[in-house]
């Protein structure tokens, strides 16, 4: 298997004075020999704040350039990077934090801003901290008593001089590649609930996933991206970020929310060749565009037509969506959900580049993928190199079971949760995925139900409603509660404490209005409750007393 700094170590010189990173409407570009020395740059800066090789680095900001350069850094100082969601509370970043045993913190703005900032304050709350630093300029935010005190424009450019005196070089690229069974990277799936989920990820399985991707979706230097879901996650981290510049592309990091108003703007700007998404994207844009035109009775008629005008009205859909999106479409990737089946049915028609995948954290994160000419409707593709899938039932093509994946991506624990570790795989050494599904005779992958919970959100992020409920279930009048998602929106069914402390100078309906507020203060805003819907009747229960969720929608 080729380590994932073997790419590197062969692009970076290759496409010296190339664009790499670019903050898209920013200040901050790298080019591949400036990413390069900014990397070099950081690891005397680490050495200098006391960080060695083996201790956790955070890394918790906006999508950004300097974010893919302190990843890069992180890893090439032989640290164990820690990526936190930006979206989460400060209590929870505190908590991952503290869980991780994390000894530098490199922050953006927005969660420096709303995080406590005076030194004793954040010595209290998280005393293993050496330093804080700021991923806008990394300059120096915090650092702990007793610690040296650093200069990142002094100290760190005297010490650099001293080790480069004729200038960082092409031929000064060399990252280590020796070290595949190495902990690369703790991801964490959640926030603060219970005993977090931190997935322990090697340079194997992200470069295990390097693989999958150059095999195919194979890409070329000067090939542009924008980078919009979450680097925190490892769908954006691999595809938007880790991939597309081990290939020598050009990726556009989209600093601000990704509305639909930025993102049309930045495709026209940029022509990416691969957007990576959810289904909900593509969807939108069918049903809003597209539909209204081909579902006309007479459009219907000639859409499948053989000759002429049947295969001339599909190339302009086609022409349509591809402008969309930028004009430069090679791939259009979707994950985390299945695609509508009438939007599916009409991007085979007009043979529209888009393939779905599947994949979870705990695979860094790719389980299921194909070439987008062998896309199967309704599959989510096959096993990929170095990996094996299995239907746990007696017949994969029939009977539906849980995914079971091993190989080279999976990860290799949960970090300091044992417990968790133990639940997560088979005696004989499979992940389980807590998915349903169905393998064909050529090993596609179809997934046919979720054993788990998690609502993913428009944009991208992992929702888990336990966390939700576990909030709301403590407020007043609050007896239980299920979260659902409609219409891509969250609604929170509850059923009310008809025996508790409630306040009854107060209607219920308005107890409920003001809980909605608490409970969307202790949330971040991808998860943020949209209404709360009173239930009359208690939740109907299993044999062990918990609610059939699959009966609330």
């Amino acid at each position: 298997m080729k380590h994932l700094f073997e790419y590197y170590n062969e692009v970076f010189p290759a496409h010296w004075d190339e664009p790499a990173l670019t903050d898209y409407n920013g200040t901050t570009e790298y080019t591949f020999g400036s990413l390069a020395e900014q990397i070099a740059r950081l690891g005397l800066y680490f050495a200098a704040l006391g960080i060695r090789p083996g201790d956790k680095v955070a890394l918790c900001g906006r999508n950004c350039a300097n974010w893919g350069a302190a990843y890069l850094a992180i890893a090439a100082y032989g640290g164990v990077i820690v990526s936190i969601l930006q979206d989460f509370t400060s209590d929870d970043i505190q908590n991952l934090v503290n869980h991780s045993d994390t000894r530098l913190l490199i922050v953006g703005p927005y969660v420096w801003n709303n995080c406590p900032q005076d030194a004793a304050t954040i010595a209290g709350k998280m005393p293993q901290l050496k330093a804080v630093i700021s991923m806008t300029d990394f300059n120096v935010l915090y650092q702990r008593a007793g610690e040296r005190r650093v200069n990142n424009t002094g100290d760190i450019s005297r010490l650099f001089d001293e080790k480069y005196p004729n200038g960082f070089r092409k031929q000064d690229v060399h990252y280590r590649t020796d070290n595949l069974d190495d902990l690369l990277l703790i991801n964490y799936t959640s926030g603060s609930t219970g005993s977090p989920k931190g997935v322990m990820l090697t340079y194997r399985s992200l470069s295990g996933n390097l693989l999958a991707g150059h095999t195919y979706l194979p890409n070329k230097p000067g090939w542009k991206l924008v980078s919009m879901l979450p680097l925190a996650h490892m769908f954006g981290q691999l595809a938007e970020f880790l991939f597309p510049l081990s290939g020598g592309c050009h990726i556009y990091f989209l600093t601000k929310t990704p509305t639909p108003t930025l993102l049309m703007k930045a495709f026209a700007e940029v022509h990416p060749y691969m957007i990576v998404t959810v289904p909900l994207v593509i969807e939108k844009i069918c049903k809003r565009s597209v539909f209204p035109i081909t579902n006309k009775r007479m459009m219907k008629t000639l859409w499948h037509a053989p000759f002429g005008i049947g295969p001339i009205i599909r190339r302009k859909v086609r022409k349509k969506l591809l402008e969309a999106f930028g004009g430069g479409l090679k791939y259009f990737i979707v994950g985390g959900a299945a695609v509508n089946p009438d939007v599916e049915k009409l991007l085979l028609d007009i043979h529209f580049p888009f393939v779905v995948g599947y994949g979870m954290t705990e695979c860094g994160p790719l389980i299921g993928g194909c070439y987008v000419r062998d896309f199967v409707a309704r599959s989510a593709g096959h096993s990929l190199p170095g990996n094996e899938v299995r239907i746990d039932s007696e017949n994969p093509q029939t009977a539906v079971g849980e995914i079971l994946v091993r190989g080279d991506n999976v990860m290799v624990g949960y970090y300091k949760n044992e417990e968790g570790t133990k639940a997560a795989f088979t005696e004989d050494g499979w992940l389980k995925t807590g998915d349903l599904g169905l393998l064909d005779e050529k090993g596609n992958i179809y997934i046919k139900g979720r054993n788990k919970n998690m609502i993913l959100s428009s944009t991208g992020q992992n929702i888990y409603p336990e966390e939700i409920e576990d909030k709301l279930n403590n407020m007043d009048g609050v007896a239980e509660s299920v979260v659902v998602e409609r219409e891509g929106k969250l609604v929170a069914l509850v059923f009310p404490d008809q025996q508790g402390e409630i306040n009854f100078r107060q209607p219920l309906a308005e107890l409920m209005r003001e809980n909605l507020q608490k409970l969307n203060n202790l949330l971040p805003k991808y998860s943020q409750v949209t209404k709360v819907e009173l239930q009359e009747k208690e939740f109907e229960k299993t044999p062990k007393k918990s609610i059939k969720r699959f009966l609330y929608r």
